[in-house]
C-alpha cells in the first residue's frame, strides 16, 4: 500500500434513485451516454478515474488545478447536454473536491481525503461544486473568485468541521447582488379554515412536496429574504416543492381571530394542504409546528410520506414539572408581553430573541426583533404562548407509522434538548439526531445548519 497527497473529485447525480424508479432502462441509457462524454475529461486534465459505481464518479488528480478545471468543464458540458432534455429527466452532477492523503491498495484508494470529498459532494447543489479550505487556498485568484464561502460544516463521520466553499452560478444563470442567486419567487394564495379565518399560503420550488406547518412568528413575504430563513428555504426548494403558510394571527393570514387553540392550528394545516391540492407529502415541523405536524400525521397517516421534526416538543412547558419560580416567571412573561410587545423599543422583545437565536448576529437579532413587532399583536403573542405551553400530543406518538427524523440542538435555549429527545423516544422507529449549537432557530453559518441540511437531504431521498 502507498500513501500520497492527491486532489480527489467525488460526484453523483442528483435524484438518480427517482430517475431509476421512473424509467430504469432510459436512465441507464442516458447515464452511459453522459459517462462516455465526461469520463474522458478526467484523463485530459491529468487525472485517473478510480470508481464509477452506480451514478457516482471518484477520480484522483495530482494537482488541485487539474481537479477543479475538470469539474468545471464537466458541469459546463452537462449544462449544455441538458438544454433539450425535459426538466424532470435532466441529470445534474453534484461535485466535491478535496485535497489530502490517500492510501493506494492496488486499484482502490482509501482515506479521510476521499471521505471529505464525498461529504462535500452532498453539500453541493445540482450542477454545483463544493470545495474544502485546502483546495480553495491552492487556487489562483481568478479561480478562487468563482467560489463563495459557506462557512464551517459538520459532516457525518468526519471529526473536525470542514470549511466549505461553493462555486457561484455559471455565466448566464440568474443572480442577485454580489453574485448571490436571484431571489426566490412565489405566488401567495388564500384559503379559509372551517371557522372562516383566511389563511395565506405559498408554494415555491420543484419536485416532491414538503409541507411546513405554520407556527408562531412566520411571514410568507419577509421570511424568503430574511437573514434567518432565506438560505434554508432556498436549499429546500432545490429538489422539492415547499408549501408554507402563515398560521392564524401571523403574517399575511387573518391577524384578528377569535380562536387560537391547538385544534384550530391543526385544522389550518388540513385546510391549506387541501386547498393547495397536495395529496401525499413530507411534513416538516419546526418548534410548535412539530406538535401540529404530529397531530396531523396521526389523523391522516396515508397522506404523510415522511415526518421531519426540529426543535419541537410533545409536551408543552406548562405541562412539564415546574418549580414555583418557573411558574412565576411564566406568568411574568405573559404580563410583560401584553404591556411591552408592541412598543418601538425592542428591549423586551430582545429577551425572546436571545432565547431563539442567542448566537445571532446583530443583523439577525434586529430582523427578528422587528418581525416580532410587526408580525403579531401583543394579544396574539400571549395566546400563542398559552397554546404552546399547554400542548400535549404524547398519546399520539406511538400511533405514528411513517419514517420519522427528529433533530434538536444540544444547547437549545428556548426548548430543552430533553424535550426533543423524549419526543423522538416516543415515536416507533424514529431516528434522533442531536445538532451542535444553542440556537432554537439555527444560523446559516453555524454547524447545525450544515448538519440539518445533510440529514434532511438524505432522509428525503432515502
Amino acid at each position: 500500500m502507498q500513501r500520497r497527497l492527491a486532489a480527489i473529485l467525488a460526484a453523483d447525480i442528483e435524484g438518480y434513485s427517482r430517475l431509476m424508479g421512473e424509467d430504469e432502462a432510459a436512465t441507464v441509457r442516458d447515464l452511459k451516454g453522459h459517462q462516455a462524454v465526461v469520463l474522458p475529461m478526467v484523463g485530459q486534465h491529468g487525472g485517473r478515474v478510480m470508481d464509477t459505481a452506480g451514478d457516482g464518479i471518484l477520480a484522483e488528480f495530482p494537482s488541485v488545478t487539474g481537479a477543479i478545471e475538470c469539474a468545471v468543464e464537466i458541469q459546463t458540458v452537462m449544462a449544455q447536454r441538458n438544454v433539450d432534455v425535459p426538466e424532470a429527466r435532466r441529470m445534474r452532477f453534484r461535485m466535491g473536491v478535496n485535497v489530502g492523503d490517500v492510501i493506494h491498495d492496488g486499484d482502490r484508494i482509501y482515506g479521510d481525503g476521499i471521505n471529505i470529498a464525498s461529504r462535500l459532494q452532498t453539500a453541493a447543489e445540482p450542477g454545483g461544486i463544493c470545495i474544502s479550505r485546502p483546495v480553495f487556498d491552492q487556487l489562483n485568484r481568478a479561480a478562487a473568485a468563482a467560489f463563495q464561502t459557506l462557512g464551517p460544516r459538520v459532516f457525518k463521520n468526519i471529526v473536525q468541521p470542514v470549511e466549505v466553499f461553493a462555486r457561484r452560478p455559471a455565466e448566464g444563470e440568474p443572480r442577485g447582488e454580489a453574485g448571490e442567486p436571484a431571489p426566490l419567487t412565489q405566488e401567495i394564495r388564500f384559503c379559509r379554515a372551517p371557522d372562516g379565518v383566511q389563511l395565506a399560503y405559498a408554494m415555491v420550488g420543484q419536485g416532491p412536496p414538503v409541507v411546513k406547518p405554520g407556527n408562531w412568528m412566520t411571514h410568507l413575504d419577509y421570511d424568503l429574504e430574511s437573514p434567518i430563513w432565506r438560505r434554508l428555504y432556498r436549499e429546500l426548494t432545490k429538489r422539492n416543492t415547499l408549501l408554507r403558510y402563515d398560521a392564524r394571527g401571523n403574517g399575511l393570514s387573518d391577524r384578528v381571530v377569535e380562536d387560537i387553540s391547538f385544534d384550530a392550528l391543526v385544522f389550518d394545516l388540513e385546510s391549506v394542504v387541501d386547498a393547495a391540492g397536495v395529496d401525499r407529502f413530507a411534513l416538516m415541523g419546526i418548534s410548535l409546528g412539530c406538535a401540529v405536524a404530529i397531530a396531523y400525521a396521526a389523523r391522516h397517516p396515508g397522506r404523510v410520506s415522511q415526518l421531519i421534526l426540529y426543535g419541537g416538543y410533545a409536551l408543552g412547558r406548562n405541562k412539564r414539572p415546574l418549580s414555583a419560580a418557573e411558574v412565576e416567571e411564566e406568568a411574568a412573561m405573559r404580563t410583560l408581553t401584553r404591556l411591552g410587545w408592541g412598543k418601538e423599543n425592542a428591549a423586551f422583545r430582545q429577551m425572546f430573541t436571545s432565547q431563539f437565536i442567542p448566537g445571532g448576529t446583530k443583523e439577525q437579532a434586529d430582523w427578528f426583533n422587528e418581525l416580532q413587532r410587526v408580525n403579531v399583536s401583543p394579544e396574539v403573542a400571549v395566546q400563542f404562548m398559552e397554546v404552546s405551553g399547554t400542548v400535549d400530543v404524547t398519546a399520539l406518538l406511538p400511533k405514528l407509522t411513517m419514517p420519522t427524523l427528529v433533530m434538536h440542538a444540544t444547547g437549545d435555549a428556548r426548548v430543552p434538548f430533553e424535550s426533543g429527545r423524549r419526543m423522538a423516544a416516543g415515536i416507533p422507529g424514529a431516528r434522533f439526531v442531536p445538532l451542535t449549537g444553542s440556537n432554537h432557530i439555527f444560523r446559516e453559518d453555524e454547524p447545525a445548519y450544515g448538519q440539518f441540511v445533510e440529514q434532511v437531504r438524505a432522509f428525503l431521498s432515502g
